[in-house]
């Protein structure tokens, strides 16, 4: 049987992928009488209470493996071969606890909350944050409410952005709330905006970027862009439009069209213009500008500023899933990327 945590990281949007290490979660050798079969068809027979679709996805997404490598739904399996299927948290995690961990709320009611997260923050428990994360702090703001049980999976989170993304989420008080919400993200109707510093200067002041995006194989912990007509890897569209200009890097807002795991920081890498600070993208190197230590140590002082990808989810729009009335909500920029930005208009200024 294919557990729910199988099933949420496949179809999650949006998730905190913190770490590389992956964990076997089924496991299933072809008999040596196998006649050759597409993995998906084969895993199929062998996994109750799941789909063709949600097999595929977790192949698009290299969690299907085929004698230890990833593998294309495609992969014919052979007599003798092992197949797993793996994720990116162990087969059992610990339950949610309440901690007392301080929340910036912007609104709430009886259907839902909007959290503003800090940058640092871990979304969701997994392995190496197993406390104090933001579903901790949430399970203590709402223990004084019986219906609310945190380790329901039909209450809780709708989205997630990285632990070192800064901005707004939303959180379903009700199983309700939460399937009309997740409805209102799946349908790409929600209102999604981020402002970003990445390197460089853009010829248009409007752009659009779509390429799938899927694990990197050469690196699992960063996603990579794929052909939008490839079968490898999701869907995804992001339309961007530049804010201001600093001679060597750009304050740009981006509008998600869809949601998929680092998509923004993927697709501005894709299109040459990673996010500044940002290490695993490879932002965290001097990429534009002068060869001078003077600027060297400018660049240097600007990371210790803002040692985490300059990424803020600014704006969250949204049907309420209750009332029907629609919901705006922005958030200011944080005191590191608000620094940060002055630090380089004043640059622009003297150069």
């Amino acid at each position: 049987m294919i557990e729910e945590d199988f099933e949420q990281n496949i179809e999650d949007e949006l998730e905190d992928d913190e770490t590389s290490q992956l964990y076997e979660h089924h496991r299933f050798v072809a008999d040596k009488k196998q006649k050759l079969l597409r993995v998906d068809k084969f895993l199929l027979i062998h996994l109750s209470n799941t789909s063709r679709n949600r097999v595929q996805k977790a192949a698009d997404s290299g969690f299907i493996m085929a004698n230890g490598k990833p593998v294309k739904r495609s992969y014919k399996v052979k007599p003798d071969d092992v197949i797993q299927v793996m994720l990116d948290r162990p087969h059992f995690e610990n339950t949610i606890t309440p901690e007392d961990i301080p929340l910036d709320i912007v609104y709430e009611d009886d259907d839902l909350m909007v959290v503003n997260k800090p940058a640092g923050l871990v979304v969701h428990p997994g392995f190496g944050n197993w406390h104090g994360t933001l579903l901790n702090a949430i399970a203590w703001h709402l223990k004084d409410m019986p219906q609310y049980d945190i380790n329901d999976p039909e209450i809780g989170l709708v989205h997630r952005i990285d632990k070192d993304t800064s901005g707004l989420l939303v959180v379903a008080k009700t199983a309700n709330a939460k399937t009309n919400l997740g409805l209102q993200f799946f349908n790409k109707t929600t209102k999604r905006e981020y402002n970003a510093l990445v390197w460089g200067n853009f010829t248009d002041e409007v752009g659009r970027i779509e390429g799938n995006i899927g694990r990197d194989p050469k690196d699992r912990m960063r996603m990579a862009v794929f052909p939008p007509d490839s079968e490898i890897g999701k869907h995804a569209v992001t339309h961007y439009y530049v804010l201001e200009k600093y001679g060597y890097t750009t304050l740009v807002k981006c509008v998600l069209e869809t949601g998929r795991t680092h998509q923004i920081r993927a697709h501005m890498r894709h299109i040459g213009h990673p996010l500044f600070s940002d290490e695993r993208y490879g932002g965290d190197q001097i990429l534009k500008g002068l060869n001078t230590a003077k600027y060297r140590q400018f660049i240097d002082n600007c990371f210790k500023l803002c040692p985490r990808q300059v990424l803020h989810a600014k704006t969250l729009g949204f049907v309420h899933p209750a009332t029907g009335k629609e919901m705006m909500f922005s958030s200011e920029l944080p005191e590191d990327i608000t620094n940060l930005l002055n630090k380089w208009r004043n640059y622009a200024k003297e150069e």
